[in-house]
């Protein structure tokens, strides 16, 4: 049985590439994803890693957020506003690092707002082109996080905050040995 978070992520990589007109191949030559994974990831049979669903977000010009917020987001949540429950909410977790992501905002709010889990000793790099047509604030709520932000290292501990600039390759890693929690923040600066 297919989990329904990697049935929903499925779908929506495969209609963010067939809303382009793209075949596999154009997506694997975008992104630098194989087109035997990215067919494995449209099946369900594959729950991308961070690093894989960085590299897709880049070659679709939108951000991770944007890709797993309307996976995340059950059907039956997408007309409702209001409260929502924390038991109600899908959490997504990298099948590499054990990464946990959950959508904090949903689609129709104007920033998006996510709250990431990082277990010690994971690292997590995305491309600059994930980074694209974004403002992005990263606020450290518990623990550590190492942030590489191009050539520039930052050492962040709880409360810390890092608006970032202009699109670089950045890696967020867990070089302690405690749990790191911490929120994303972005808005959009123009449409790709």
């Amino acid at each position: 049985m297919i989990d329904p978070l990697v049935e929903r992520i499925a779908t929506r990589i495969r209609a963010e590439r067939e809303r382009r007109r793209w075949t596999l191949a154009q997506l694997a030559d975008a992104s630098g994803v194989s087109r035997a994974m990215i067919n494995r990831i449209e099946r369900g049979e594959s729950n991308p890693t961070a690093v894989v669903l960085g590299k897709l977000s880049a070659a679709f010009r939108i951000s991770v957020a944007s890709l797993l917020a309307q996976a995340e987001e059950p059907p039956a949540q997408t007309q409702a506003v209001g409260v929502r429950r924390r038991a109600d909410d899908a959490e997504w977790t990298d099948p590499e690092t054990g990464y946990r992501r959950r959508q904090i905002t949903s689609p129709r709010f104007p920033a998006e707002i996510a709250e990431i889990h990082l277990p010690p000793g994971a690292r997590v790099p995305y491309p600059a082109a994930a980074f694209a047509f974004l403002h992005q604030l990263v606020w450290v709520l518990e623990g550590r996080l190492t942030f590489e932000d191009g050539d520039t290292v930052h050492d962040l501990g709880a409360g810390d905050i890092i608006e970032l600039g202009d699109p670089a390759p950045r890696v967020f890693a867990n070089t302690g040995t405690d749990a790191c929690r911490y929120a994303v923040v972005l808005s959009r600066a123009s449409r790709p």
